[in-house]
């Protein structure tokens, strides 16, 4: 016998909840949902556009009928619970329908606030909150000319736009001296001010209503001074209040809304709440993206698996208000303790305000160009030492990185439908847009799943974020924690602590430890967790080569006609003529289609079949040549210039220095692909500038640089030190791999990892901590012990042999 669950509440959040509740346990419950207006499941957040005539109802159904009888769940549209029976487990609804519950999840939103002035309760005065109020503002503009929005916040603001684009002269009203109080600081606020003056909207700031005039239907406005507005339609936009009286009513706990715990559940443990009707930590949220992290969680619960927990969350809002793109987040005011660095432009429309305390950001306001929003945030959730970056902070992360044009940095509302924003997949903006809207996306990885936009290089996320953000319009927020990948809520940091805390050394005991949604993991997780094992307990922990992509498990780039590419190791680019030989007589002896250099200094042989890696790896380790590891995320190379053994600008042995460090750090894994390079005078013609590792020899020794990235988005190192010896060298690179080993997440490149720890953080580990730095050393060569050895030896001895027979085709 199923379990019955009741959900009374027909919303975004509860349905959400349903949503991830039948991808964990499908066929757990037997479901009833009651929802109160006449309509499936719709998204509230596009009601903006439906008012100023840009969608219809139709398209912005989240959930139709169809899904409901799908999935077997009894819909009661147009059915309000009126009685919840906790002796009993039933529910009774407004029309008589009765449902006995063994489960049940409150959801039941909340409701506008209607100011208690005499008129409220005339014709003509409504709320903004539901189809229906879109629907009665729609047919008043049809007849009437001459509107009242008292509330200058986002929903105020938005339904005054919308009545101007039907047609109606619009006075906003307001009781604060700042539009969006809550969004934005008083100058970003008289900005938006003047902006939407220009665009026709009237303003009263500062002004109290007193009373809604007129006999049966409403003909004006008087506020506390006598002064008087005509109006032939009042929107009320002032605020929203939790629905609790039917959860009080039923004697549950309750206080400004529904109180929660961190697993959603009510004080009585069948019930459980979420949404704008709950109070969680003394915080009732509005935005979508806590709703949706509550509705995660609770479904966690309600499928039995008990481990998600919801601890709050900090929110960012990143609106778009009558054309007008804002980002806030944080503390944005400040107080005497906090420091603030300001950009202002009135003629441009730009306006930026960081608000730091300890070098850290604790708030920000932007107005006009929000494109780095989501790099503020990030910046602030993870609490990032921003004291290296104090001088390119205010102009964005572009201008810090030196990106090179790839990181969304154009405006997302000036891109046309056809301007591509994913470069690697061809993703166009109008399909993102398309794919958010028809199919109810509302997370860059939903958008991801259903385009691909961002899900290669991942150098456009930015821009997807922000075209999601302008989408959507004003109740977006970015999440806060993201998960390792769908099968679990624990993220990437979470899973690692895990493995070290409890010394697990197989994918499995992560999988039972961790109480893994699906059994055997994704192609998503299964990398990461082996990673994360063989680099926590080398020698310990052994490596899954199913759990790796293909190019590492048959150690080949494979190619786009389904051949392979083998690439010798040649140490620091020097070379020998029987090495030469070697690669000339392995070309020739099996076929290959291709010969060409490779930019680190190496020889690559395309068009190599399958079947014959292991005896063309066997006839190279012959003749002494080792996998040079051009697949893995491992060290790639590291690129030479031939130093002062042969050039006379050359000031140390750039040659014979980077031979040394390729053979201290090949067959290294690490969290992503890995390149060194050192150059023998600062003309740099190594470019070890834009290595993760790279060595700048001067005439006093040597100049370390770090977390360089030559790849599509473009990123000059940051120096790390000047040292004087050899030995120095080493130590230090050593002690910083075996660092970005240990900490960084899996698929993170340098250059990302060091912006989102800070170059204070590595400098403090590797510079200040010198026994700290000569045990990552140690660690790092003890690891060594265990990695080096040449994966294309073992092959070509019959070391997994299944992965190189060909599968034999029908009627051989």
């Amino acid at each position: 016998m199923k379990e019955r669950l009741v959900l009374i509440g027909n919303g975004m959040a509860g349905v959400r909840t349903l949503e991830e509740l039948l991808k964990l346990e499908p066929n757990k419950y037997d479901i009833t949902v009651f929802g109160s207006e006449p309509h499936p499941n719709y998204n509230r957040i596009l009601l903006s556009p439906v008012l100023a005539g840009e969608k219809q109802f139709d398209e912005i159904v989240l959930n139709r009928r169809e899904w409901y009888q799908q999935h077997d769940i009894a819909l009661h549209s147009g059915s309000p619970v009126v009685e919840i029976n906790r002796v009993q487990r039933k529910v009774v609804a407004a029309n008589g329908v009765e449902a006995g519950y063994d489960r049940l999840l409150l959801a039941t939103g909340s409701s506008p606030f209607i100011i208690p002035v005499p008129g409220a309760s005339l014709e003509g005065v409504i709320s903004f909150r539901d189809i229906h109020d879109v629907e009665q503002m729609l047919a008043a503009s049809r007849q009437y000319k001459r509107a009242v929005v008292i509330g200058g916040g986002l929903l105020g603001l938005e339904a005054a736009n919308g009545l101007i684009k039907q047609g109606m002269d619009v006075s906003v009203v307001h009781l604060m001296d700042t539009l969006m109080e809550r969004q934005l600081d008083a100058a970003a606020g008289a900005m938006l001010k003047r902006s939407l003056e220009e665009n026709g909207m009237h303003f009263l700031m500062g002004a109290q209503t007193e009373a809604i005039l007129g006999d049966k239907r409403v003909e004006a406005v008087r506020f506390a001074d006598g002064s008087v507005v005509d109006a032939d339609l009042v929107v009320m936009a002032v605020g929203i209040r939790p629905n609790i009286e039917l959860a009080r009513q039923a004697g549950l706990y309750c206080e400004r809304g529904v109180v929660v715990n961190d697993t959603m559940q009510t004080y009585d443990p069948r019930i459980y709440a979420l949404g704008e009707c709950v109070q969680h930590r003394d915080t009732c949220y509005g935005l979508v993206a806590p709703l949706f992290e509550q509705a995660k969680v609770c479904a966690n619960h309600l499928a039995e698996l008990g481990y998600g927990r919801y601890e709050g969350s900090v929110t960012s809002t990143k609106l778009k208000v009558t054309g007008i793109d804002l980002f806030s987040a944080g503390d944005f005011h400040g107080d005497e303790q906090t420091e603030e660095i300001v950009f202002q432009d009135q003629a441009g429309g730009t306006y930026k305000k960081l608000v730091i305390k300890d070098n850290r950001i604790s708030g920000a306001v932007l107005y006009g160009n929000t494109v780095d929003g989501a790099w503020y945030f990030q910046l602030m959730r993870e609490g990032t030492d921003i004291s290296d970056m104090r001088e390119s902070l205010l102009f964005g992360e572009a201008a810090h990185l030196g990106s090179s044009g790839h990181g969304g940095q154009s405006k997302a509302s000036a891109m046309g439908d056809e301007a591509q924003v994913c470069d690697c997949n061809g993703v166009c903006k109008g399909d993102i847009v398309k794919a958010i809207t028809s199919e109810g996306l509302f997370t860059v990885d939903e958008v991801k799943a259903h385009t691909k936009a961002g899900a290669s290089c991942g150098s456009c996320v930015g821009l997807v974020e922000q075209i999601l953000a302008n989408t959507l319009g004003g109740d977006y927020s970015a999440p806060e924690a993201k998960p390792l990948c769908a099968c679990t809520d624990f993220t990437h940091d979470q899973v690692r602590s895990t493995i070290r805390e409890y010394e697990l050394t197989d994918k499995q005991g992560v999988f039972d430890k961790m109480d893994w949604r699906t059994p055997d993991g994704c192609h998503v997780c299964r990398p990461a967790i082996n990673y994360y094992l063989i680099s926590a307990w080398p020698g310990k922990a052994q490596d899954d080569a199913q759990s790796r992509f293909v190019n590492e498990r048959v150690h080949g780039n494979i190619q786009k006609d389904g051949t392979f590419s083998v690439i010798p190791r040649i140490l620091g680019g020097k070379t020998t003529p029987d090495e030469l030989r070697a690669i000339a007589d392995a070309a020739d002896k099996f076929n290959v289609g291709e010969v060409n250099l490779t930019g680190g200094q190496r020889i690559n042989m395309l068009g190599v079949k399958k079947e014959d890696l292991p005896a063309m790896w066997a006839f190279l380790t012959e003749r002494g040549l080792v996998s040079g590891h051009a697949y893995g995320k491992a060290l790639r190379t590291v690129k030479t210039c031939v130093g002062s053994t042969w050039c006379r600008f050359g000031t140390q042995d750039s040659t014979g220095l980077g031979i040394q460090l390729e053979e201290m750090t090949w067959a290294s894994w690490m969290p992503h692909k890995f390149k060194m390079a050192v150059s023998g005078c600062p003309r740099n013609c190594a470019e070890a500038t834009i290595k993760d590792f790279g060595v700048v020899c001067v005439d006093s020794g040597y100049e370390l640089h770090i977390g360089g990235n030559g790849g599509v988005k473009v990123r000059a190192t940051d120096v790390l030190c000047r040292v004087t010896t050899e030995e120095e060298v080493m130590e230090h690179c050593a002690a910083f791999i075996q660092l970005y080993r240990e900490e960084a997440r899996y698929l993170e490149r340098t250059a990302p990892w060091i912006e989102r720890i800070g170059l204070s953080y590595i400098k403090k580990r590797i510079l200040e901590d010198v026994d700290g730095r000569k045990a990552l050393y140690t660690r790092f060569l003890e690891s060594q012990d265990v990695a080096q050895h040449d994966p294309w030896t073992a092959r070509a001895k019959g070391a997994e042999a299944h992965e190189f027979t060909p599968i034999k085709q029908i009627g051989e």
